[in-house]
């Protein structure tokens, strides 16, 4: 397995090296001068040329494109030109929004599609499995943004002053206060790299409410992150249903099942040990490839709900020409995802033992 695992690492540095020629490229094809759309009236042509010498405009694609790799083999993905900071600091603090927010989404996602597709598998053709289906296809159908206002309207205005109330957005309620990891454990001195690992934890607000017992904190941020994963998962909610129900019931046709039922395996064995797990490898498949789904999607998320993360950064990284920024999250969202590729690949062998990674 180790020897996949370094396989599969290095066939995905092409994958890697080509998203970021793509990305590189049609940022700079892109139409618009960044120095205008960073200094606005002050864009002067003195000015310009400083400001095109400082971040390397001036220089040839090509020339830009090695001297961006010579600073990505230096593990440095440069200096924003809107924000004038270095694109670490800017993704050590708006990242941990993102992975909080695509995390949860996926695991109510994977949870519920998974449910309610092997629900609708072992009632096939029943009432059970036509409504769970028309559920998934009206999920698949509403566009994240509209279903987003939805979610504000019905449950921070229709429902304003029940138990049902929740916050419309934001992360924590205006006020409130909260201590970071290294303040609760008693760490402010510390530095270096396990700093940086903490900090970083720290952005991730019911991580840090739960490892440093602010309970009270970590009940706001939990209802604040309600709405926006519930309208960043459904898409991908559905789709996981969908192919539950379809996979289980293909598996549920073969001849192995039709054996163990013959041999008086009851059904839940014959759905718990034989059935499910090898109805769960294209689920699985599927599971992974949705990260991409809703690292896209919460672009809109974040944005109708005002969580400052990578999406919305994104946003106003390419409408302000930030090429820096860009192409810092760019390599990192593209890391993660080769990574979640990774590990779906290697549970394969896990969930089916005739999977031999070897």
């Amino acid at each position: 397995m180790i020897q996949y695992i370094i396989r599969r690492l290095l066939l995905s540095i092409p994958a890697l090296l080509g998203v970021i020629f793509l990305v590189f490229v049609l940022a700079r094809l892109l139409p618009g001068d960044p120095c205008l759309a960073a200094l606005g009236e002050r864009a002067t042509d003195e000015v310009c040329d400083a400001f095109n010498i400082r971040f390397g405009l001036n220089e040839p694609i090509p020339v830009q494109f090695a001297l961006y790799l010579g600073q990505l083999a230096r593990f440095d993905l440069g200096e924003s030109i809107r924000f004038g900071r270095p694109v670490t600091e800017i993704l050590m603090e708006r990242l941990p929004v993102t992975i909080e927010l695509a995390a949860y989404a996926l695991i109510f996602a994977s949870i519920v599609g998974v449910s309610l597709g092997l629900l609708a598998a072992l009632r096939r053709n029943s009432k059970t499995d036509v409504s769970t289906m028309m559920v998934a296809t009206l999920g698949v159908s509403i566009p994240i943004f509209v279903l987003a206002l939805l979610l504000q309207y019905t449950f921070a205005v229709a429902l304003r002053g029940t138990v049902f109330q929740l916050p419309p957005s934001g992360r924590l309620s205006p006020g409130r206060q909260f201590e970071t990891i290294p303040e609760a454990w008693g760490l402010e001195n510390l530095e270096g790299p396990l700093r940086a690992v903490l900090d970083f934890a720290s952005n991730i607000y019911t991580l840090n409410f739960f490892v440093t017992f602010q309970w009270d904190n970590l009940v706001d941020a939990t209802q604040h992150l309600i709405l926006p994963v519930i309208a960043l998962g459904t898409i991908s909610l559905a789709i996981i249903a969908r192919i539950t129900r379809s996979s289980l019931l293909e598996v549920l046709g073969l001849d192995y099942i039709r054996t163990a039922r013959a041999k008086g395996v009851s059904d839940r064995n014959v759905i718990r040990r034989h059935a499910f797990r090898n109805a769960m490898l294209p689920v699985v498949t599927i599971i992974g490839l949705q990260l991409g789904l809703l690292l896209a999607g919460a672009v809109l998320t974040e944005t109708i709900f005002n969580l400052t993360g990578v999406g919305k950064t994104m946003f106003e990284s390419i409408s302000g020409r930030d090429y820096i920024v860009v192409q810092g999250f760019t390599v990192i969202i593209a890391v993660i995802y080769l990574t979640v590729n990774l590990v779906v690949d290697v549970s394969y062998a896990f969930l089916d033992p005739r999977i031999r990674l070897s």
